[in-house]
């Protein structure tokens, strides 16, 4: 938080593709300092509580500071969003021109519905959808007349204000409500600061890495502060390796550091002595570092600012994928233009595959020993599963025309798989108006991830591939029952430690929590949330559900790569901050924390 603060400065806190903003930040500083006194507040606190406390750490204990640990982070990490007073999105929603606008309605059960409001003629329907295009920014009476080319314009816009009280309210007029810049003299809708569900909402998928948001407007510094951004990308830094890991590795725990990184590092991990667990901690981290910083450079040099090339290379190495634009890294090639936005994403690439790569062994390329990642199996399924899948989308995609030449269909096709697989999201195409293979594809591969010991979230390609090896295992026993095989993985017998079992449990726990969660959804989440589309309220949900869970990020649908959750209801936001943080940490240190028996002394 206390890297974000210099951002909030003009000379600091701007966008490469934007005018330069005006102005000292106060209200991104005021939440920015108030969250740190209370972190430093709780922090030491719970030191206080605990400096005297020299008993061993065992893996009981582990996952129960793994697991409240990110609850903690989560709650502090929400706190400049909530302190700040960052806006959401609009209060209204308007639909297509025979469907009534909506208007955001919450209750005592924490249960959002987009009511309708009272109707308009078709006159006012034009000047409120040009108003509400406007974003939060708004219009001038002359822009008005000339966007909607209706001479009564001004007339029309102050009429909707008489129809109900809630476009009254929801309706802002020129000298309405000040904000000291220069959308005060606009006609505008009013737009919803974040309350503390969203202020979770966001703060989780940045630890976690998802990238789910629910802002509506990354680029309006007045919604949302550059130093509130900063922060926001900062958390996907802090989540790329995780807190814990960075705990052990900055602070060194003897056995409690083993215990607390065995829990903490996502896939399937090996048994190693207290010291080795350490070393690798500071490995990995120096290899995260060395590798943001060495693409925040090449960003700068492609054309990015500062800000920018930071928050986006937090993005990628995390393999998180929030960004500071609304169209996200597809804003440069719209901007820049082709050849360098081209750059810009091939760069972006080529790092999300890095960071979706196991950070062993990319201390083994490190160290110059390049030979074992092209032997390494996971590594070498890993690239194969890009190939193949980027392959077919650009095949199929040309050929139902979702993209204008091969050139086109090879950028955008390999970059949208190489973002779904390493989990990281960012988008450069809108991925949700391709063919139905191509949509279907992606949706596969939300459940594959990158490989274990990476920043990547998901399934993780070596559960996959061990997976695939225990079926043919057991088909085989199904018609030879005497026959006995070991479970191999690189010629190696992986049998130990009941290596099958975990590998068929985490999968049955994946689905089960995944249809668990989805039916919860479509029964939590009101069908006005859909408005005129609710006939795809079943698989936006299945996609919601899968892009949460697996850190994804965006999914289909509503939730699709131009939109995001903000017009979801509380509890629904609830369920994905869990799904978010159940993904992250590989279900079990989350799931511990709600089972009775865990809390008991044994």
């Amino acid at each position: 938080m206390v890297f974000s603060l210099p951002f909030s400065l003009p000379a600091l806190g701007q966008h490469t593709l934007k005018p330069a903003a005006g102005g000292f930040e106060y209200k991104g500083v005021i939440g920015l300092s108030l969250s740190i006194v209370i972190s430093f507040t709780v922090g030491g606190i719970l030191y206080g509580f605990g400096r005297r406390n020299k008993e061993r750490l065992f893996r009981k204990e582990a996952m129960a500071v793994v697991g409240l640990s990110w609850v903690l982070a989560t709650f502090l990490g929400a706190l400049p969003y909530w302190l700040s007073g960052t806006s959401r999105g609009p209060a209204i929603r308007v639909l297509e021109s025979d469907q009534p606008s909506l208007v955001l309605n919450r209750d005592w059960r924490f249960w959002i519905e987009w009511t309708p409001l009272p109707s308009l003629n078709e006159d006012q329907k034009a000047v409120l959808q040009a108003i509400f295009d406007s974003g939060a920014v708004g219009l001038t009476s002359n822009e008005l007349v000339r966007l909607t080319r209706l001479e009564n314009a001004v007339e029309l816009a102050e009429s909707i204000k008489h129809v109900g009280p809630q476009w009254d309210r929801n309706l802002l007029l020129p000298d309405e409500e000040d904000t000291g810049d220069r959308r005060t003299k606009n006609y505008r809708v009013r737009w919803v600061s974040m309350n503390l569900v969203d202020s979770l909402f966001e703060s989780q998928s940045g630890f976690s890495t998802t990238g789910a948001t629910v802002i509506s407007d990354l680029e309006d510094p007045y919604l949302v502060p550059h130093c509130i951004l900063f922060w926001r990308s900062s958390t996907h830094f802090l989540g790329g390796l995780g807190i814990i890991v960075l705990f052990v590795a900055v602070l060194g725990q003897g056995s409690a550091g083993k215990a607390l990184m065995r829990a903490e590092m996502p896939g399937p991990t090996q048994e190693g002595s207290t010291e080795r667990m350490q070393r690798t901690a500071w490995r990995f981290a120096g290899i995260y570092c060395v590798l943001t910083v060495v693409l925040a450079m090449i960003l700068i040099g492609c054309g990015m600012n500062l800000f920018d090339a930071l928050c986006h290379s937090f993005g990628t190495m995390a393999t998180g994928g929030f960004s500071t634009y609304n169209a996200s890294l597809g804003a440069f090639a719209q901007t820049l233009g082709g050849g360098r936005g081209a750059a810009i994403e091939y760069v972006v690439t080529i790092f999300m595959m890095v960071a979706g790569t196991n950070f062993t062994l990319l201390y083994l390329v490190a160290i110059l020993q390049p030979f074992k990642l092209a032997k390494d199996i996971e590594w070498r399924t890993y690239l194969f599963l890009i190939f193949i899948f980027s392959t077919l989308v650009i095949a199929f995609g040309l050929s139902m025309g979702d993209f204008l030449n091969f050139s086109e269909a090879f950028r955008f096709g390999l970059f949208q798989v190489v973002s779904i697989i390493t989990t990281t999201g960012f988008g450069t195409h809108d991925f949700d108006q391709w063919n139905n293979f191509g949509r279907g594809a992606l949706l596969l591969l939300m459940f594959v991830g990158g490989c274990a010991g990476s920043t990547g979230g998901g399934l993780k390609v070596i559960r996959h591939v061990l997976f695939m090896k225990i079926l043919l295992l057991e088909t085989e026993r199904a018609y030879h029952p005497s026959v006995v095989r070991l479970l191999k993985f690189e010629g190696k017998s992986v049998e130990g430690q009941d290596l099958r079992r975990n590998i068929l449990v985490y999968f049955g726990l994946i689905f089960f929590i995944f249809a668990l969660s989805w039916l919860a959804l479509i029964t939590l989440e009101s069908e006005s949330t859909w408005g005129a589309s609710h006939e795809h309220k079943l698989v936006d949900s299945a996609s919601a559900v899968a892009a949460t869970l697996n850190n994804i990020g965006p999914g289909l649908g509503t939730v699709g790569p131009t939109k995001n959750y903000g017009h979801f209801g509380e509890l629904s936001k609830l369920l994905f901050v869990w799904l978010m943080m159940l993904g992250r940490l590989e279900i079990f240190p989350v799931l511990v924390l709600c089972i009775p028996g865990f809390w008991r002394n044994t």
